[in-house]
C-alpha cells in the first residue's frame, strides 16, 4: 500500500500587546498550571499550532469554574484576554474556532461575566473609524454568528449599534468602488468585502426577535430603514458584480418582510414592485421616502434579482403569505418569462434559469399546502403558465452553457411534479397531458439533445413500458445515435433511466421471469451492435452505456459471456466490425474495470476465458480491439490485485507486436494502460511483502492454501527487468518514431513508479539499477531525433536517473557534449537548435559543467568571468550557460549587422536565443541568490534582443516578405532585384537589400563542410572568400526563415521574461529582476511588431509573447503597469478610426497582427470582472464595421476592413467564452451588409467574418454531411438567442425579393 505523506499545516502566530497582559502576569503561579499561566504561555509561543493546543487545555479549566468563584478578578482578566485574542486573530486561522469553543464551554453561572467582557471588546471593535479595518470587523461579526452561541448573544445585545456600523460600512464600500473603477484587483477585493457585509446584514435581521423589528419607535427599525436604502442603491448599481446585486435583491425582500406586519401587505407591495405599478396609495410612507428608486421603472437586472429575492426569502409553504401569494406566484412567472426574451448576456441567462427553477420549487411548495381550486387550474399541464414555461425549456434545452441546460432539465422535471400535484397524482397512462407530451417528445428527431433529458424525466412519471408500447425500437434508435460522442452522454443517461425503471416495473409484474424480458430489450441489441457495427461507432457505447448496464444488473455479464464465448474463436471480425471476439474483449474489460469480475486468485490466473482467446485479441487486425485486450490485462477495479504470471507473459507478447503502432491515439492508450499495470505491480507488491512477513505467524497449511508471495514477488522483479531491457533495446539507431515514442513513454512511467530510494517502502524493482552506460548513450542519441516529443521524453527520463548512472562526473565527457551543443545551436536546420537546447538543459543539471565551460572558454580564447555566488549548482550553471551563449550571440549580431546574408547562410541567430529560453526555464527565477549579477545579465539580454530584432525586422515588416530576395544570381536578375527593392523600400539599414549578393564556394563541393556541421567561420559566402572562389546562391527562403524564426524567438524570450521574472518596483529594493521601465519597453516592442509585421509566423508568435505580458500586467500591483492594457487598446482603436494615410497599420493580409494585438488585450481582462474593455471594444468595432453613412465625405473603407477582420478574430477566440455571444447578432448584420459593398476588401472580410459567425452559432462542423444534424438549431431557438436578426433578415429578404421581381 502506498504511504501518503501528512500534509503540513501552517498556522499564523497570534501576538497580543494589551494592558491586560501585564495584569495577567500578576495572577500567574509558577507552582501550578492555572488559567492565567496557560494564557500567558500561549501568547509567548512562536508556533501557531502549539498555540491551538495550548488554548485547548484551557477548556477543562473553564468548564470546572464554580459559579461563586473567589478568584473573580483573575477570571475576568482571563476572559478579557480571551476576548481580545478572539477579535485579534484572523478569520481563516483555525485558532479562532478553538477560541470560540473555549468561550462556549464556560458554565452558565459564569456566562454573564463572559458576556460582559466579550461585549466590551465587540463594542470597541465596531467603534473603529479606520475604513481599512472594516472588513476585519465584518469578518469578526460573521464569525460570532457562525456556531458561536456566546458571540451571537453579544452581537444581538448590541444589534442597533452593529446595524449602524453596517450602514456606515456599506456606504463606505460603495463610495470606494466609484473611486477605483478600472483597478481590477482592488475592485475584486472590494466586491468580496461588500458581499460579505450584505450577507451579514441578512443574517442579523433573521436572528433578530420580531417584537423588536416591528416596534415603530425602536432605533433598530430606523437603522433597518437605512440599510434597506443601501440595499436599493446596491441593487441599482451596474458597476457592481451581479452576485452582489443578486444578494442585495434578496436582502431588500428580507428587510421588507421584517418591516411589514402583514403578509397580505407584503405580497401586495412586492406585486407592485415587480409589475412596475405606480400606485402609491397602499405603499408605506417610509418605503416611498427611502426606496423611491424602486417605485420607478426598474432595469431588467434589478427586476430579475427582486424576483429572485421574492422566491428565495418569502415563505411559500403553509399559506403564510395569505391570499395574495397565489397571485404573486403567477405574476412572478409572467415577469420572468418576459425578461427571458430581453436579457441577452450569458450571466443573466444563467441567473434567470436558476430563478425559474426556484420558481418551480416554490410552486410545488405552495400547491402542496394549498387547496385553492383556481391555483391548481392555473398550474396544471394545459394551463397557459406551464405552457409558456415549457416553451422556455424547449428554447433553452440546448443552450451553449451547461448550467443553463441543467436548469432547463430541472425546470422540466419540476413542471411534471407541479402537474401531478395540481391533478392530484393522476396516473401517467390516463393523463392526457403526459400522453401528449410523450408523443410530442418521441416525434422529435434523436439529434436533439434536449429530448434525452426530458424523456429521462418523463420516464419516472409514465414508466418505460409506456414508452416501449409507443415504439419498441427506442433502445435501438438511441444506440444508433451513440456513435457520436456529443450525444453519447445524453443518450446513455436516458437509457440508464429507462432500463432502471424497466427493471423495477418488471420485478413488480413478472416476479420470476423478468430477467429474460429485460435482457431481450436492453442486452441483446447491445451485443448485436458490438459484433456487427463499425469499431469506431461502438466506442462510446462501451464507454458510456455498458458500465451503467452492468451496474444495474451484474448478472447480465454471464448472459453476454455465454453468447459471445462460443463463437469468439470463429467470429473474429471482418471488414470494420469487432466480431464476437472483439465484443467479448470489450465486455470483459469493462466488467473487470468496474469490479464485476476478477481474473486472479491465489496469485494465479483464474479468468473466465482462455489465454488463447486473449492472445488472439492482442494481435487483432483492429487497433481498438488490441487495446481492449490489453486493457483487460492491465485494468482492475482493485489497485492491489496481484498480476498473475499469465498476464505478464501476455503483456510481453503484446509489446513484441504493438510497440510500433502508427496511430497516435492508440499509442497514448497503450502507454497509459501499461502505466496502470505498473502501478498495480507496485501497490500489490506492498501487500505481498506484508503477506510474506505474516507467513511465519501462520500455520504452514494455511500459508500454502493462500499461495506463495515470494514467488509472486520474484515474478514481478523478472517481469519488470525484462520489460525494461526490451524497451531499451527498441531504442536502436534507426528505430521508427512510433517505437521510440512508445518505448520512452513507457520507460518514463517505469522510472516514475519505481524511483531511486523509495523511503521506508520496499520496492520490488529499482529502475536505475537496470540502466547501463549503453542505455544512457541511447537516450542521449534520442536528442538528435527530429521529433521534439522524443527529445522531451528522453530529457525527462535522463533527469530521473541519479548522477552515478548517468556517468558524467568527468568534465572532459561533458566538454564533448557541450561543444556539440554550441555547434548545433548555429545550424541552419531548425531542429538542430532544438537538439542543442535539450542537450544544454540536460548539462545544466550536471555538477562538472562549470569546469567544462571554463575549458571551452580557454579553447575559444574567451576567459569566463567569475561565476555568481550561489550554493545551487543549477543556478550557477544556468547563469554561466546563458552568459556563454550571449557572448557568442553578441559577436554574431555584430557580423549580422554587417551582412544578414552571411548570418542566414552560416550562423542563423535564432538558435542561440532558443537555447537561452530553454536554459531560463530550468531554474525558478524567483529564487536567485545573486540578484545584482542576474540583473546585469538580464538587462544585457533584453538589450541584445532589441538589437537582434532591429536586424531582422525589415524583412518581416516588408509588404512582401516571402519574395524579398529572388533566388537568381545572374546580372540581369540582379538588376531586376534592385528595381523590386526600390519599389517596396523596406525600412532598414542593411546594405544587402540594395544589391544581390553572390556567395562563394569551393570548386570541390564534397571537400567543403556544410554550414550546419561546423562552427561559423569567414569562409562561407561572398564576404567570406576562401581560396577556392566558386559561387552559390543564398535563397530568399533562407533569409526569410532566419528572420522570422529570430523574431519568433525574441518574442518568446521577452514573453518568458515578463512571465517569470519578479518585478523590481523600487530601484533600491533588493528584490526583483526586471524594472517597470523594462516592462514598458517590452510592451512598446510587442505593440510595434504586432501592428507592423507582415509575416504571419512572426506576428502570431509575437502574440504568444504579448499574451504573457498582458497576463502579467493585469495582475500587477503597480498602478502604472496595470492600466497599460486599457491605454493601448484605446490608442489602437483611435488609430483605426482615424484612417490616417500616414498610419503604418497593415490593411492587407487580413489586417496582419492587429487582430492578434486586440485579442491579447481583451483576453487579459479578469474573468470575474464586468468585461468593460470587451463592451467598449465591441461597441466601437461594430460601429466601424457597419456601412458608413458619413456625410462629411470621408469614404475610406480601411477602418471598416480593420473592424471586420478584428471582429472575426474576436469571435473565434474561445477565451472570451459566452461574453461574446450578445454581439453575435450585430456582427452578423455587419457581415451581411458588407456583402453589398462595392469594395472587394470589404466583401472579402465580410465573407470571412460570416463564416466565423456561422461556426460560432452552430458549432464546428466535424463531418462531411452537408446537412449535418448536429450543426443546426430550430428557428424558435435561433431567433430566441438572437432576436435582433429576425427583423433584419426579414428586411433583407424583402429587399432581395423585390429585386428578383424586377
Amino acid at each position: 500500500m502506498v504511504v501518503k505523506k501528512k500534509k503540513e499545516i501552517s498556522v499564523d502566530v497570534l501576538s497580543l500587546d494589551s494592558p491586560n497582559i501585564q495584569k495577567l502576569k500578576t495572577f500567574t503561579d509558577d507552582t501550578e498550571e492555572n488559567l492565567p499561566s496557560l494564557l500567558l504561555h500561549c501568547l509567548q509561543l512562536q508556533d501557531g499550532v502549539q498555540q491551538i493546543h495550548c488554548i485547548k487545555k484551557t477548556v477543562p479549566l473553564l468548564q470546572g469554574l464554580p459559579g461563586n468563584s473567589p478568584d473573580a478578578e483573575p477570571f475576568r482578566c482571563c476572559l478579557d484576554v480571551l476576548s481580545e485574542m478572539y477579535f485579534k486573530v484572523g478569520t481563516k486561522n483555525p485558532l479562532k474556532k478553538v477560541l470560540a469553543s473555549s468561550l462556549n464551554s464556560i458554565p452558565d453561572l459564569c456566562k454573564s461575566v463572559a458576556v460582559s467582557s466579550f461585549t466590551s471588546c465587540l463594542r470597541k471593535d465596531i467603534g473603529t473609524e479606520d475604513a481599512g479595518n472594516y472588513r476585519k470587523v465584518v469578518d469578526n461579526l460573521a464569525s460570532c454568528m457562525d456556531s458561536f452561541s456566546l458571540g451571537a448573544r453579544c452581537v444581538l445585545s448590541l444589534l442597533p449599534e452593529v446595524l449602524q456600523f453596517l450602514v456606515k460600512v456599506l456606504y463606505t464600500f460603495q463610495s470606494q468602488n466609484k473611486k477605483i473603477l478600472g483597478d481590477g484587483l482592488a475592485q475584486t477585493q472590494l466586491m468580496h468585502d461588500l458581499l460579505t457585509a450584505v450577507k451579514l446584514s441578512m443574517v442579523l435581521v433573521q436572528k433578530c426577535p420580531e417584537s423588536v423589528q416591528r416596534d415603530d419607535q425602536s432605533p433598530l427599525r430606523k437603522t433597518m430603514f437605512d440599510l434597506l436604502c443601501s440595499f436599493c442603491d446596491i441593487l441599482l448599481d451596474d458597476d457592481l458584480l451581479q452576485n452582489i446585486q443578486s444578494t442585495a435583491g434578496m436582502a431588500v425582500i428580507l428587510y421588507l418582510k421584517a418591516l411589514l406586519r402583514d403578509g397580505d401587505n407584503l405580497t401586495h407591495l412586492v406585486n407592485n414592485l415587480i409589475l412596475g405599478c405606480q400606485d402609491s396609495t397602499d405603499v408605506p410612507d417610509w418605503f416611498t421616502a427611502r426606496c423611491d428608486a424602486l417605485c420607478r421603472d426598474l432595469p431588467d437586472t434589478a427586476l430579475l434579482f427582486l424576483c429572485q429575492g421574492a422566491l428565495a426569502m418569502l415563505e411559500w409553504k403553509d399559506g403564510e403569505l395569505g391570499c395574495g401569494g397565489e397571485k404573486l406566484l403567477i405574476n412572478l412567472l409572467t415577469v420572468l418569462l418576459s425578461l427571458s426574451a430581453r436579457l441577452r448576456e450569458s450571466s443573466t441567462a444563467l441567473y434567470l434559469s436558476r430563478i425559474l427553477a426556484l420558481w418551480t420549487c416554490s410552486a410545488i411548495d405552495l400547491l402542496s399546502s394549498s387547496c385553492i381550486k383556481d391555483l391548481k387550474e392555473n398550474l396544471n399541464g394545459h394551463s397557459n403558465s406551464l405552457c409558456r414555461l415549457l416553451e422556455y425549456v424547449y428554447v433553452h434545452w440546448e443552450h451553449p452553457l451547461d448550467a443553463v441546460r441543467h436548469q432547463a432539465k430541472l425546470v422540466f422535471k419540476n413542471i411534471l411534479k407541479i402537474h401531478q400535484v395540481a391533478t392530484d397524482g393522476q396516473s401517467g397512462d390516463q393523463d392526457p397531458f403526459l400522453s401528449e407530451l410523450t408523443h410530442k417528445l418521441l416525434n422529435l428527431e434523436w439529434h436533439s439533445k434536449g429530448k434525452y433529458a426530458s424523456l429521462a424525466c418523463l420516464v419516472e412519471c409514465v414508466g418505460t413500458e409506456t414508452l416501449l408500447s409507443v415504439d419498441e425500437r427506442i433502445p435501438s434508435q438511441i444506440l444508433d445515435v451513440m456513435s457520436d460522442q456529443s450525444f453519447a452522454p445524453y443518450a446513455s443517461n436516458l437509457l440508464e433511466a429507462m432500463f432502471i425503471n424497466h427493471k423495477k416495473q418488471l420485478q413488480v409484474t413478472r416476479e420470476s421471469c423478468w430477467a429474460e424480458r429485460w435482457q431481450d430489450v436492453w442486452v441483446t441489441p447491445l451485443i448485436l451492435r458490438l459484433c456487427e457495427e463499425h469499431v469506431a461507432h461502438t466506442t462510446y457505447i462501451i464507454d458510456y452505456y455498458l458500465p451503467k448496464l452492468l451496474k444495474c444488473n451484474p448478472d447480465s455479464l454471464n448472459y453476454m459471456i455465454e453468447n459471445l464465448k462460443n463463437s469468439a474463436s470463429l467470429n473474429i471480425g471482418s471488414g470494420d466490425n469487432r466480431g464476437a471476439l472483439g465484443a467479448l474483449m470489450a465486455c470483459l474489460r469493462t466488467a473487470r474495470t468496474h469490479g464485476h469480475l476478477r481474473f486472479t486468485e491465489k496469485y494465479t490466473w483464474s479468468g473466465r476465458v482462455s489465454t488463447d482467446l486473449i492472445q488472439q485479441g492482442l494481435v487483432h487486425r483492429h487497433d481498438q480491439i488490441r487495446i481492449d485486450a490489453l486493457g483487460l490485462l492491465c485494468e482492475s477495479h482493485w489497485s492491489t490485485e496481484v498480476v498473475s504470471p499469465e498476464e505478464m507473459d501476455l503483456v510481453k507478447f503484446f509489446l513484441k507486436y504493438n510497440l510500433n503502432c502508427q496511430s497516435p491515439s492508440i499509442r497514448q492508450q497503450l502507454c497509459y494502460l501499461l502505466k496502470k499495470l505498473f502501478c498495480r505491480v507496485q501497490e500489490s507488491s506492498q501487500v505481498l511483502y506484508k503477506h510474506e512477513q505474516s507467513r511465519t505467524l501462520r500455520g504452514p497449511e494455511r500459508a500454502d492454501s493462500e499461495g506463495d508471495p515470494c514467488s509472486a514477488l520474484k515474478n514481478y522483479t523478472e517481469f519488470m527487468s525484462s520489460i525494461t531491457d526490451y524497451l531499451f533495446q527498441s531504442l536502436f539507431p534507426g528505430s521508427s518514431h512510433p517505437t521510440r515514442f512508445s518505448a520512452l513513454t513507457i520507460l518514463g512511467s517505469v522510472a516514475e513508479i519505481f524511483p531511486v530510494g523509495t523511503g521506508s517502502c520496499q520496492s520490488v524493482f529499482e529502475f536505475a539499477q537496470s540502466v547501463s552506460a549503453n542505455n544512457v548513450r541511447a537516450l542521449l542519441h534520442c536528442f538528435s531525433n527530429t521529433f521534439e516529443e522524443v527529445k522531451l521524453l528522453a530529457f525527462e527520463l535522463l533527469r530521473k536517473l541519479p548522477p552515478s548512472v548517468v556517468g558524467l562526473q568527468n568534465p572532459q565527457k561533458i566538454l564533448v557534449l557541450l561543444e556539440a551543443a554550441m555547434n548545433l545551436s548555429t545550424s541552419t536546420k531548425h531542429f538542430d537548435c532544438v537538439t542543442a537546447s535539450y542537450l544544454l538543459n540536460f548539462l545544466i543539471h550536471q555538477e562538472a559543467l562549470e569546469a567544462a565551460l571554463g575549458e571551452l572558454g580557454h579553447k575559444t580564447s574567451n576567459d569566463l568571468p567569475s561565476t555568481i555566488d550561489s550554493s545551487s549548482t543549477v543556478e550557477r550553471n544556468t547563469f554561466n550557460v546563458i552568459r556563454t551563449l550571449m557572448d557568442h550571440l553578441e559577436y554574431e549580431i555584430i557580423q549580422a549587422e554587417t551582412s544578414l546574408l552571411e548570418a542566414a547562410a552560416s550562423f542563423p541567430l535564432y538558435g542561440r536565443v532558443h537555447c537561452i529560453i530553454g536554459a531560463l526555464q530550468q531554474f525558478s527565477m524567483g529564487d536567485v541568490s545573486d540578484v545584482v549579477q542576474w540583473r546585469r545579465l538580464l538587462s544585457r539580454l533584453i538589450s541584445m534582443s532589441y538589437r537582434l530584432s532591429a536586424i531582422v525586422s525589415p524583412v518581416v515588416h516588408s509588404s512582401s516578405p516571402e519574395g524579398l530576395m529572388p533566388m537568381d544570381t545572374e546580372s540581369e536578375a540582379a538588376a531586376q532585384l534592385h528595381m523590386i527593392m526600390s519599389e517596396i523600400k523596406p525600412r532598414d539599414t542593411n546594405d544587402y537589400f540594395m544589391q544581390p549578393r553572390i556567395l562563394q564556394k569551393g570548386d570541390d563541393l564534397h571537400s567543403q563542410a556544410l554550414p550546419e556541421d561546423r562552427v561559423p567561420s569567414n569562409t562561407l559566402c561572398a564576404e567570406m572568400k576562401g581560396g577556392e572562389g566558386a559561387s552559390c546562391s543564398v535563397t530568399a527562403q533562407m533569409v526569410l526563415v532566419c528572420c522570422w524564426r529570430s523574431m519568433k524567438e525574441v518574442s518568446l524570450l521577452l514573453g518568458l521574461l515578463c512571465q517569470s521574472l519578479p518585478l523590481q518596483t523600487d530601484p533600491d529594493t533588493p528584490q526583483g529582476l526586471i524594472t517597470v521601465e523594462q516592462v514598458v519597453e517590452m510592451g512598446d516592442y510587442f505593440k510595434h511588431h504586432l501592428l507592423q509585421s507582415r509575416h504571419r509566423g512572426a506576428f502570431e508568435l509575437a502574440y504568444v509573447g504579448f499574451v504573457k505580458l498582458t497576463e502579467m500586467l493585469i495582475g500587477c500591483e503597480e498602478e502604472s503597469l496595470r492600466c497599460l492594457p486599457r491605454q493601448w487598446l484605446c490608442n489602437v482603436l483611435e488609430e483605426i478610426k482615424s484612417s490616417d494615410p500616414s498610419s503604418r497599420l497593415c490593411a492587407t493580409r487580413r489586417s496582419a497582427g492587429i487582430p492578434f494585438y486586440i485579442q491579447a488585450l481583451l483576453a487579459s481582462e479578469p474573468k470575474n470582472s464586468k468585461a468593460g474593455l470587451l463592451k467598449m471594444t465591441m461597441k466601437e468595432l461594430i460601429s466601424l464595421a457597419m456601412p458608413s453613412s458619413d456625410s462629411s465625405g470621408n469614404t475610406s473603407t480601411i477602418p471598416q476592413v480593420h473592424a471586420l477582420n478584428i471582429l472575426r478574430a474576436v469571435f473565434r477566440d474561445t477565451r472570451l467564452g459566452e461574453n461574446i455571444i450578445p454581439y453575435v447578432g450585430e456582427g452578423t448584420q455587419a457581415a451581411i451588409l458588407g456583402f453589398t459593398s462595392p469594395v472587394w476588401a470589404v466583401r472579402n472580410s465580410s465573407t470571412l467574418l460570416f463564416s466565423t459567425l456561422i461556426t460560432r452559432i452552430f458549432g464546428v462542423k466535424r463531418g462531411k454531411d452537408e446537412r449535418s444534424k448536429k450543426n443546426r438549431m430550430t428557428g424558435r431557438e435561433f431567433f430566441s438567442r438572437f432576436p435582433t436578426l429576425y427583423p433584419f433578415l426579414l428586411e433583407q429578404l424583402e429587399i432581395v425579393a423585390n429585386t428578383v421581381d424586377r
